[in-house]
């Protein structure tokens, strides 16, 4: 600032009197607040048009970005510049519409229903908006707000056949809602079903109708049908906290703890003191750590710990059958592969009455018949199991294997000549061997026929100890062939196998056998 140069608000006096101004006389202080009064307004009229024209031009560079993005399909980028625009300017009705529209493109009616409003409220004879809103309105089934919005259309012009067909509409739904109403209060559930379908298509933002064909499909036992009416309505109303309930309640009954869970969480979100949302949320919460941690079991293989888990989970939930027959057919295939055969058996029987289609239940019987050696059981459940899932590479697999070992039964069957179970550990497999080979030495016999008949029993029993000590040939003996069959060697050459013993069993004259107990 030059010297001698006084700030403008110092020249005008505002800052009261200063060394250099002039004592003012009497009365000068309000001529001089009136004559800065006027400067004021001179310099805000002269500025006006530039601050407004600036601002105008603002409001259009928002409205075209926003016309160009919602052209490219940008819709949340072209939302952020309408919202520039309304802060800018919150008079202009067709800011506000075109809004609303972004919102309607993005499935937002909740929020363009606002905007709507605002836009009829700046300009009440502005018929497209009154249009979509009675269009919102009648999808929301608010039969009559969306009948004022179209006869409001109609008195403006008569001819609007938009109008005309939306009015009809209107009747029809409410029409269609209160026959379905009496329907459902006479149990003509079917009926109600049919009615609601025509209604939803009408207005299927309408949480009522929904929620009337959700409890009709319930009363038909059909919960998979009930639960897709009944998800929508957690976002049709606020704080639906008795849908979410429901919803909680719905899944667990068929077994889907996990998604029931879920739910009952989205109420407690909504409201944490709620008392009917807490206690359930405790119930579900309680069994689905159960069965999680069951399932961790059977992942490690710790079997046992798994079975406690899953007869812990029943004792929680002994009300919903579903978790029962789960546990009993988890705890069947528990069983089966701890190789407690008969214990497994009499589990998955149990299991197979209740879930009589279950392929899993099945086949782990099957399996447990293999290990109890019942393979014409086994035979017959991987045929059942397979009728019902044709497809399953496992059940083909598993059913050739039990038809293998059927007919191997009925030839020369390792264990049994051993005398011990199918799940038989080496050192078994060894003792078995030794206390059987003593007792059939040939030289314990006095007649021909004697020694014949123990000569046979003896190459037996070498026989079946070398299969089952040897891990690859007792593998393909499991999967029913015999390494040993010729018929089962590739090209017919045979198996060269090496007896444990050393003698001829085809020679004649005394036999004479010293034994190799490896």
């Amino acid at each position: 600032m030059e010297s001698g140069q006084l700030p403008v608000w110092r020249g005008l006096g505002l800052l009261g009197r200063g060394a250099e101004s002039p004592s003012l006389g009497p009365g000068g202080c309000e001529r001089r607040l009136l004559w800065v009064a006027s400067l004021l307004c001179v310099l805000l009229d002269l500025q006006l048009p530039g601050l407004l024209a600036a601002g105008q031009a603002e409001i259009e560079n928002h409205l075209e970005m926003g016309r160009k993005l919602l052209a490219a399909g940008q819709l949340a980028e072209a939302l952020s510049h309408y919202h520039s625009a309304v802060e800018i300017d919150p008079k202009n009705y067709l800011t506000y519409y075109k809004r609303a529209t972004i919102y309607l493109a993005m499935g937002k009616f909740k929020s363009a229903l606002p905007d709507l409003s605002k836009a009829i409220e700046l300009k009440p004879d502005f018929l497209a908006a009154r249009l979509q809103r009675g269009n919102i309105l009648l999808k929301q089934g608010s039969t009559q707000e969306a009948r004022q919005d179209f006869e409001a259309v109609l008195r403006s012009n008569p001819d609007n056949t938009e109008a005309q067909s939306q009015l009809a509409r209107v009747s029809e739904l409410e029409f269609s809602m209160q026959e379905a109403r009496t329907a459902f209060q006479r149990k003509n559930y079917l009926g109600a079903i049919s009615i609601l379908d025509r209604a939803i298509e009408i207005s299927p933002w309408d949480p009522e109708a929904k929620e009337l064909r959700s409890e009709c499909h319930l009363f038909l036992g059909d919960y998979s049908k009930a639960i897709l009416d009944l998800k929508p309505t957690t976002k049709l109303r606020n704080d639906n906290r008795g849908a979410f309930l429901k919803l909680s309640k719905l899944y667990y009954s068929l077994g889907e703890h996990e998604e029931s869970l879920n739910q009952v969480r989205e109420c407690l979100k909504l409201d944490q003191d709620d008392k009917n949302c807490f206690s359930h949320y405790k119930q579900v919460k309680k069994l689905s750590k159960q069965l999680e941690a069951a399932e961790e079991h059977v992942k490690a293989q710790r079997y046992e710990e798994a079975i406690e888990k899953y007869k812990a989970a029943v004792k929680t939930e002994p009300s919903v059958a579903i978790y029962t027959t789960q546990a009993k057919g988890h705890i069947c295939h528990c069983l089966t592969k701890s190789k407690r055969p008969r214990e497994a058996i009499d589990v998955c029987t149990e299991a197979h009455h209740l879930d009589p289609r279950n392929v899993f239940i099945l086949r782990d019987r099957a399996e447990a018949y293999i290990l109890n050696e019942e393979f014409e059981k086994a035979v017959e459940d991987y045929q059942e199991a397979k009728e019902f899932d044709g497809e399953n590479e496992e059940l083909k697999e598993g059913l050739e294997r039990a038809q293998k070992l059927l007919k191997q039964s009925k030839k020369r069957d390792y264990y049994k000549i051993l005398g011990i179970r199918r799940n038989a550990n080496k050192q078994e497999i060894i003792k078995a061997y030794r206390k059987l080979a003593q007792q059939w030495h040939p030289d314990n016999f006095q007649s021909e026929d004697e020694k014949k008949e123990a000569e046979k029993k003896f190459i037996d029993i070498a026989a079946a100890k070398e299969v089952l000590t040897d891990p690859e040939m007792r593998q393909k003996f499991d999967s029913g062939e015999d390494p040993l069959d010729p018929e089962n060697q590739q090209g017919g050459a045979g198996h060269q196998h090496h007896w444990p013993f050393e003698f001829n069993p085809f020679g004649s004259g005394n036999f004479h056998f010293k034994f190799h107990f490896n």
